[in-house]
C-alpha cells in the first residue's frame, strides 16, 4: 500500500506540475517550453504504466479507475500534438494564443500534498482531474487561435471590401466528399480532430486573406525623409492659380528617392505622360491601377512582376512639377479615386497585426 501512495503521489505531482508549463506555452515562451511540456507527458506516461504493472485486487475498482486515466493520459498526448501543429502554424502567420492560466486556479509545484481517500488508496480521481483540466487548457488554445483568426480574417474582408476588392477565400467544404452512406454506430469522427482541423481551416482562410492585402494598393508608396505636399481633390492650381481637380497624392521627397509599388501588380507602363512628366502603373487587379508620376528615372521595365515595397522609380520633377516630388495616383477602371482611402486602409490593418 506504500507503493501505491508513492505512485499515486508521484502521477499527481507529475499532472500539478504541467499546468503551469502549459500556460508558460501560451504566453509566448518557445520550443524549450514544448519539450519540457512533451518530457511531463511522457513522465506521466510512465507513472500510469508503473501503476498498471501491480496488482491491485485488494483495491477494488482501482484498476478501472487507472484505465480510465490511462486513456486520459492518452487523449491528452493525442491532443498536445495537435496543439503543438497548430501552434507552430499559427506562429507562421503571427498569431499567437492567448494566455490561459490568468485565473489562478492552475496549481503550482508547491501543492503537492499526497491525495489519498480514508481507505489509504490513493486518490486517482484527483489526479484525472488535474488531467482533465490541462486538456480543457488545451482545448482553450485551440480556440483561440481559431478566434484570433476568424477575428482578423473578417477584419481583413471588411477592410478590402469598402475598397471595392473581393478576397477568393477557400471555403470550408472544398475538397471533401464520398458517397452517401447511412449512418453507423460507434463510428463518429473524434471531436478532437474535428476541432483541430476547424482551426486549421481558420488559418488557411486567414493566410489567403493576408496574401489579399498584398496584391491590394494599400501600403506607402515611399519612405524616407518625406512630406505630403499636396492632397487629393480640387485645390489652387500652382501654376494657373486658378481652382483644379488634383487626382492624386503629392510626397515631396529628395530628387533620386526609391518610389515603391504599393502592392503586388505587374507593371504595365513604363514611359512619359502628359503633365506627369515620366511615369510608371502598376496594374493590381480588380480594376485598380497605381500612377506614379514626375519621376526622375525607371528601376522597372513593362511586364515585370513586382511585389509590395519593390522599388519602380525614382522621385524627380518631370512634367508639369514645381520641384522633386512623387505623384502618386490610385485609378479604379480607369477613374481616380483618393489614394488616401486606400493608405489609410493599409494603415488600419497593420495595426490589427501589432496589436496581436
Amino acid at each position: 500500500m506504500f507503493a501505491v501512495l508513492l505512485g499515486g503521489n508521484g502521477l499527481l505531482g507529475t499532472a500539478l506540475l504541467l499546468s503551469p508549463d502549459i500556460s508558460r506555452l501560451f504566453s509566448q515562451q518557445s520550443e524549450q517550453v514544448m519539450e519540457a511540456y512533451e518530457d511531463r507527458i511522457a513522465q506521466l506516461r510512465v507513472e500510469v504504466d508503473r501503476l498498471h504493472s501491480r496488482s491491485y485486487a485488494q483495491a477494488g475498482d482501482i484498476n478501472l479507475q487507472l484505465q480510465e486515466l490511462s486513456q486520459q493520459q492518452q487523449v491528452l498526448l493525442e491532443q498536445h500534438q495537435l496543439v503543438r501543429a497548430l501552434v507552430d502554424k499559427a506562429g507562421e502567420l503571427g498569431i499567437e494564443p492567448a494566455t490561459l492560466a490568468q485565473s489562478g486556479e492552475v496549481d503550482t509545484p508547491v501543492a503537492l500534498a499526497t491525495p489519498a481517500t480514508a481507505s489509504g488508496n490513493p486518490d486517482i480521481g484527483a489526479t484525472a482531474a488535474s488531467v482533465s483540466r490541462m486538456m480543457d487548457e488545451t482545448q482553450s488554445a485551440m480556440a483561440s487561435i481559431a478566434e484570433t483568426a476568424i477575428t482578423r480574417t473578417d477584419s481583413i474582408v471588411s477592410e478590402l471590401s469598402d475598397l471595392g476588392i473581393r478576397l477568393t477565400l477557400p471555403d470550408p467544404d472544398d475538397g471533401v466528399g464520398g458517397p452517401l452512406l447511412p449512418p453507423q454506430d460507434g463510428t463518429e469522427a473524434s471531436p478532437m480532430v474535428d476541432d483541430a482541423n476547424a482551426v486549421l481551416t481558420a488559418l488557411v482562410r486567414y493566410k489567403a486573406a493576408r496574401d489579399g492585402i498584398d496584391s491590394a494598393p494599400v501600403h506607402m508608396p515611399i519612405t524616407g525623409n518625406f512630406r505630403r505636399s499636396s492632397g487629393f481633390g480640387n485645390r489652387t492650381d500652382p501654376f494657373s492659380g486658378g481652382r483644379a481637380f488634383h487626382s492624386g497624392l503629392d510626397f515631396a521627397a529628395p530628387s533620386g528617392s526609391a518610389v515603391l509599388s504599393a502592392g503586388k501588380g505587374v507593371v504595365t507602363f513604363v514611359g512619359e505622360r502628359s503633365g506627369y512628366g515620366k511615369t510608371v502603373e502598376v496594374t493590381h487587379g480588380n480594376g485598380l491601377v497605381t500612377r506614379y508620376g514626375h519621376l526622375s528615372g525607371y528601376l522597372s521595365v513593362e511586364g515585370q512582376a513586382v511585389n509590395t515595397g519593390t522599388p519602380i522609380a525614382k522621385v524627380g520633377s518631370t512634367g508639369r512639377s514645381t520641384g522633386p516630388h512623387l505623384h502618386f495616383e490610385v485609378r479604379k477602371n480607369d477613374t481616380a479615386v483618393n489614394p488616401q482611402v486606400f493608405l489609410s486602409a493599409g494603415d488600419r490593418l497593420v495595426r490589427l497585426f501589432e496589436a496581436s
